[in-house]
């Protein structure tokens, strides 16, 4: 289980994230304060962290990991149309975690496969249990 300041570094991740174009929209606020909530980060801390990002910290759990880079895929794809600069920027948080470049980029191509562009849970850990092993 990840402790306290890894959830915050997730968090505000995902805030940087989602500020891409330099807006939270509503969708994306509700959206971050549910996985806060779902992290046990109160409501005070998260709106803190809305102005004052942590310092980022590297998951060492592979699952956390993988955990961590599909809320953002949700994340991206709450928005009505994906940018380039947004596919880039995630697989670049993808890589930063350490994960597979082979599986960031198949999630990403197959992301377009599936109603919403949103990937099942079970099928995003299979890609990257195969290029794991």
């Amino acid at each position: 289980m990840i402790n306290r300041v890894e959830k915050l570094s997730l968090l505000s991740e995902m805030i940087a994230f989602a500020r891409i174009d330099k807006t939270l929209k509503d969708i994306e606020y509700n959206f971050l304060l549910g996985v806060a909530k779902q992290l046990e980060i109160t409501r005070e801390d998260f709106d803190y962290l809305l102005d004052n990002p942590v310092t980022h910290i590297n998951l060492k759990s592979h699952s956390e990991r993988i955990v961590q880079f599909h809320r953002l895929v949700l994340l991206m794809n709450l928005g009505q149309t994906i940018t380039d600069r947004e596919l880039v920027r995630l697989h670049n948080f993808g890589l930063r975690m350490g994960l597979s470049h082979e599986s960031i980029n198949k999630v990403l191509d197959l992301m377009e496969s599936f109603p919403n562009k949103i990937i099942p849970p079970d099928f995003l850990i299979d890609i990257f249990k195969i290029q794991y092993n």
